[in-house]
C-alpha cells in the first residue's frame, strides 16, 4: 500500500514538473518581430481594428492610419483579409477592450500599437485554447494509454510539434486543431455513452468554428464525419447524429456565407478568388482552394526538407506510420482506426498537391497542423508495443530508447526554433543556420520576465532550461522502466544521426548570413535594451 501511495505521488510530481513546463514556456515566450509586419496576423487585427474604430469590414481606413500589411484582397477598390473570418471577429473584443482602456487613460487614438494587440490576441485566443485542449487530449490517451506515457506524449504534442509555433502566433492553425479535436472528442465520448445529445451538436459546432478559421479545416470536417457516421449505433441513430451536428454547425456556416456575401459579393466566393498580390494567385487556382494534381517535390520538402520538414523538427511522427498498424488490429474500432487513415490520406494529398513555397516563412508545413493532435494515439501504441516487448527483446529495448529520443529530440528541436519562429525561406536549417546565431549574438525571445525588469538573456535561458527539463521528463516517460545499454543505444542514435543530418545540412552562407541580419533588424527586444 505504502509502495502504491508512494508511486502515484510520484508520478504526480512528474506529471506537475512536465505540464508546469509546458503552461510557462506557452505562457513566457513571446516571439514577435514588429518590423516584419507579420500578414497573417495583422490583416485579421486590422479587420478587428476597422471594426471597433469604423464599424466596418473594409480596411482602407484601417490601412491608411496604422500601416499597410500583406495577405489582402481586393475588390471594387475595397480591402479586406484574405483569411476565413473567425480569428478576426474574435478579435473584436479584445481591441475593444484595449481602446476601451485607451480612452480611460487619455492617450492619443495612435498610442495603441500592433505589439499590445498582437500579444492579447495571442495570449486569449490561440496560447489559452491551446493550452486548454491538452486536457482533453490526455483523457482521451488516457483511455488507451498507461497515465505516464500519456502525460509524456501530450506534452511532446505540445512542445515538439506545430502546436506550439503555431499556438504563439495570431493565426488559424493550431485554434483549427482545437477546434476539429474538440469536435473529435465530443463525438468520441458520445460514442462511449459518457454524454447526452448534446455532445453531439457541440461536435458540429467546433466543425463549423473550424471552417471559419481556416477554410481547409473542411479536410478535418470530413474525418469527423467518417467517425460520426460509422461509430453510430444504426442508420437511424447516424441521421440523428448528422442531423444534431448540422444545427451546431449551421450558425458558423451561415455566418461565414454572410460574410462572403457582403464581403466578395457571393456567399461561396471567398477573399482567395481576389488575391491583392498577383504573386500569390496561381497557388490557389484550380481545384479546392489551389489542392491539385499531387507533386513529389510537394510532399517530400513538406515532410523531409531540412530547413522546415514536419519530420525533420518533430520526427517522433514517424512513429504513427507503426501505431496506424496497431490500431487497427489491437483495438479493433473500426470508426476510430478509418477516421485516422481518411484524415491522415486527406492531409497528405493535400501537402503533396499544395504548393510547397507557400509554406513560406513558418517553422513548418503550417496547414497540417490540425492533423498532428490524430497521430498522438497511433504514436502512443507504437511506444506501448515497445514498452510491453522490451522486457524479452533487446531489439525492442533499442527501439524503445530510440522512441523516447526522438520525442526528446523533437522537443529541444521545435520548442528550440519557436523561439524566433519566423523563418525566412532562404535560411538552409532554422536551428543551426538561424537559431543558434541569434542566440549566440543576445538575440534572445522577448518575453514575461522581463516584464519584472530581467535581462531577456535570463528569460531566454529560463526558457531554454525548461525545454531541457521537459525533454528529459519526456524521454523518461517514453522509455518506461527499462534502462539498458540497449535502450541507450537507441535512444543516442536517435538523437545524434537527425542532428548530424541537420548540422551537415547547414551552409553559413550568404543566405544564412543574411537572414540572421534580417531578424536581428526585426528583433522586438534586442540585446541594447
Amino acid at each position: 500500500m505504502l509502495s502504491s501511495l508512494t508511486t502515484g505521488s510520484s508520478l504526480l510530481e512528474r506529471r506537475s514538473i512536465l505540464f508546469g513546463c509546458v503552461a510557462a514556456i506557452y505562457l513566457l515566450a513571446f516571439p514577435y518581430h514588429p518590423k516584419l509586419r507579420s500578414p497573417n496576423e495583422l490583416s485579421r487585427l486590422w479587420q478587428a481594428r476597422a471594426w471597433v474604430d469604423h464599424g466596418t469590414l473594409e480596411l482602407g481606413r484601417t490601412l491608411a492610419e496604422h500601416g499597410w500589411v500583406g495577405d489582402l484582397s481586393t475588390i471594387d477598390g475595397h480591402y479586406y483579409p484574405s483569411k476565413a473570418p473567425l480569428l478576426s471577429a474574435a478579435a473584436v473584443p479584445i481591441v475593444a477592450a484595449l481602446e476601451g482602456v485607451r480612452r480611460v487613460r487619455g492617450l492619443p487614438a495612435q498610442s495603441l500599437g500592433e505589439v499590445p494587440l498582437v500579444f492579447w490576441s495571442r495570449l486569449f485566443l490561440t496560447v489559452l485554447p491551446a493550452l486548454a485542449v491538452l486536457v482533453f487530449l490526455r483523457r482521451f490517451l488516457v483511455a488507451y494509454l498507461p497515465s505516464p506515457l500519456a502525460d509524456a506524449l501530450v506534452a511532446t504534442y505540445a512542445l515538439g510539434t506545430m502546436a506550439l509555433s503555431f499556438a504563439q502566433m495570431f493565426i488559424s492553425h493550431q485554434l483549427t486543431a482545437v477546434f476539429l479535436f474538440g469536435g473529435f472528442y465530443a463525438l468520441w465520448r458520445r460514442q462511449r455513452g459518457e454524454g447526452s445529445s448534446g455532445l453531439e451538436v457541440a461536435a458540429g459546432a467546433f466543425a463549423g468554428a473550424a471552417v471559419a478559421c481556416e477554410y481547409t479545416a473542411a479536410i478535418g470536417v470530413i474525418g469527423l464525419v467518417v467517425y460520426g457516421v460509422l461509430s453510430a449505433r444504426g442508420l437511424r441513430s447516424a441521421l440523428a447524429t448528422a442531423l444534431r451536428a448540422t444545427a451546431g454547425a449551421l450558425p458558423f456556416i451561415l455566418g461565414l456565407m454572410a460574410y462572403h456575401w457582403a464581403c466578395f459579393g457571393h456567399p461561396l466566393e471567398s477573399g482567395y478568388r481576389h488575391l491583392n498580390d498577383a504573386a500569390y494567385q496561381p497557388w490557389h487556382l484550380g481545384g479546392f482552394l489551389g489542392i491539385r494534381i499531387p507533386d513529389r517535390r510537394a510532399l517530400i520538402l513538406s515532410l523531409f526538407s531540412p530547413l522546415r520538414g514536419l519530420f525533420t523538427l518533430s520526427p517522433f511522427l514517424l512513429l504513427a506510420c507503426g501505431g496506424l498498424g496497431i490500431l487497427r488490429s489491437q483495438l479493433r474500432d473500426r470508426a476510430l482506426f478509418l477516421s485516422t487513415a481518411v484524415v491522415s490520406a486527406l492531409y497528405l494529398y493535400f501537402t503533396a498537391s499544395f504548393s510547397y513555397d507557400s509554406w513560406g516563412w513558418t517553422p513548418g508545413p503550417r496547414h497540417l497542423t490540425p492533423w498532428l493532435p490524430f497521430l498522438m494515439l497511433p504514436v502512443g501504441l507504437a511506444v506501448a508495443r515497445l514498452q510491453e516487448t522490451s522486457a524479452e527483446s533487446k531489439g525492442a529495448q533499442t527501439l524503445l530508447g530510440a522512441a523516447a529520443g526522438l520525442c526528446a529530440l523533437s522537443v529541444a528541436l521545435t520548442a528550440t526554433v519557436a523561439q524566433v519562429n519566423y523563418i525566412p525561406d532562404g535560411v538552409s536549417t532554422s536551428l543551426f543556420a538561424l537559431v543558434v546565431p541569434l542566440f549566440r549574438s543576445g538575440y534572445w525571445v522577448p518575453n514575461g520576465l522581463q516584464l519584472f525588469g530581467l535581462p531577456g538573456m535570463v528569460g531566454g535561458v529560463a526558457l531554454l532550461s525548461l525545454v531541457a527539463v521537459a525533454s528529459l521528463q519526456i524521454g523518461r516517460g517514453v522509455n518506461g522502466r527499462v534502462w539498458s545499454r540497449f535502450t541507450w543505444l537507441g535512444l543516442l542514435i536517435a538523437v545524434l544521426l537527425p542532428l548530424g543530418a541537420l548540422w551537415t545540412a547547414t551552409r553559413n552562407d550568404a543566405a544564412d548570413r543574411a537572414a540572421v541580419r534580417q531578424l536581428k533588424l526585426s528583433w522586438l527586444t534586442p540585446p541594447s535594451l
